[in-house]
């Protein structure tokens, strides 16, 4: 029996939010999990730069290995299809997961257990790369045309989720196990738990998946192309693909100078408790569940592109300003700071929920998975490396000022990005190639 099309739509959104929120999970275990631990990876007496440096190259590693994903798994997605896309990729960062908590630390292996650590990273992000370059299209691709706004914004309400129970955990895993030297429970065994949850999380998605998620019917009528990442760097797509990718630059530029530097430069710079760090994030994640649909739904009203314009103005002056707030000791007590983290948080996080229709609107059915993982991943290499630039930023202002910097510029290629390009709000999957859109 023909399951309605509105069933098949609910579950192809819950695969993409479970996904996204396993996908962050993933992603973000390093930053809250890992910070308590990182000196039983790392050798003793390292000063505070060096160490927040490898903080930041656990996490970036995950993330410029994104693209290699999104070009193998893009292609796979739209030559195989959606679904069987997404089954090898969960299968993949579950296991890469499960592997990283069996690590030892450097007492044992030396220096390869920061780089084994890194390693293991980096083929997570392969697969974590796979998975929404599918999940996310083929949501879009059942979503109808009017709901893609709020479909896309309860997907990413999986972020800030996985943002609130990592860091619950965390802070449980911190009271069972405290935190201190290499030989501390937590540093022993305490952060191993949410990795392991992590790839049952992961496993459990995968059968989800497997059972419930039908292969997207636009895919399906769809005329496949040959090659499709070949004809996604050609002609108007090539052009195309310029423009986002200055408009996800900007987008991952913000995320890695709040939600990624931040809690290192004020764990091992400022000398912050991590518990208030903590805090701080899982209260702006929290206040951004509400707004992530809201933001998806008044994008469809008010087109993607001002939406995407607006999150750029916050990004270049608020959230800059209570950065630098934050950084210069503007705060009287672990309250006031966790508050100061709070509203940053908040203020970045609801700019996702537009890009994913953004990115899905973007591009015809037979390059759609590749161009919106492309699109997506591709922009996430430079600024990974945000580790770098706030290392060569020190020359000119001091280290733990380096992420306001990096935020301002997030904010200005946002904006630059999105009046570059044309709205997107009304392209109609069903018509192949889809028509120009006025900007």
């Amino acid at each position: 029996m023909r399951v309605n099309q509105n069933v098949l739509a609910r579950r192809a959104v819950w695969a993409a939010y479970v996904g996204f929120f396993v996908d962050m999970f993933e992603v973000y275990l390093p930053i809250a999990v890992l910070a308590p631990a990182l000196v039983y990876f790392v050798p003793g007496g390292l000063n505070s730069a060096s160490r927040a440096t490898l903080f930041y190259l656990v996490f970036a590693a995950s993330l410029v290995s994104r693209p290699v994903g999104a070009v193998i798994f893009g292609h796979v997605g739209d030559r195989l299809g959606r679904r069987r896309t997404i089954l090898i990729s969960v299968a993949g960062f579950g296991l890469t997961t499960l592997m990283i908590a069996a690590l030892p630390g450097h007492a044992i292996w030396g220096d390869f257990a920061i780089a084994a650590m890194i390693l293991l990273r980096f083929m997570d992000g392969i697969f974590i790369g796979g998975e929404y370059t599918a999940a996310n299209p083929l949501a879009m691709e059942y979503a109808p045309q009017d709901k893609r706004g709020l479909y896309a914004g309860l997907i990413h309400i999986g972020y800030p989720a996985a943002l609130v129970c990592i860091s619950l955990l965390t802070a449980l895993m911190l009271k069972v196990a405290p935190a201190g030297g290499a030989d501390s429970p937590y540093a022993l065994w305490g952060w191993r738990i949410p990795f392991v949850i992590g790839a049952l999380l992961a496993a459990v998605l995968f059968a989800y998946c497997y059972f419930q998620v039908p292969e997207s019917e636009v895919w399906h009528a769809s005329t496949k192309s040959a090659a499709p990442v070949k004809d996604l760097f050609s002609g108007d797509d090539l052009r195309r693909m310029a423009q986002l990718f200055i408009v996800m630059n900007g987008a991952w530029l913000t995320l890695n100078s709040t939600v990624g530097a931040l809690p290192g430069v004020i764990n091992t710079i400022l000398g912050a408790d991590s518990a208030d760090v903590n805090a701080g994030v899982m209260i702006g994640a929290a206040i951004a569940i509400p707004l992530l649909p809201l933001v998806g739904m008044l994008s469809q009203r008010t087109g993607r592109r001002p939406a995407i314009v607006v999150f750029g103005v916050l990004s270049l002056l608020p959230a800059s300003s209570l950065y630098y707030l934050l950084v210069a000791g503007g705060y009287r007590s672990a309250p006031s700071m966790i508050a100061l983290v709070a509203a940053i948080v908040a203020l970045t996080i609801p700019m996702w929920a537009v890009l994913t229709p953004y990115l899905a609107e973007s591009f015809r059915t037979a390059i759609r998975s590749c161009g919106y993982g492309i699109a997506y991943s591709l922009a996430a290499l430079l600024p990974g490396l945000y580790s770098f630039y706030m290392l060569g930023l020190a020359k000119w202002m001091p280290y733990e000022f380096g992420p306001v910097a990096l935020l301002a510029l997030g904010g200005l290629l946002l904006i630059v990005g999105a009046l570059a390009g044309p709205e997107t709000k009304h392209a109609d999957f069903t018509l192949e190639p889809l028509p120009a859109v006025a900007g």
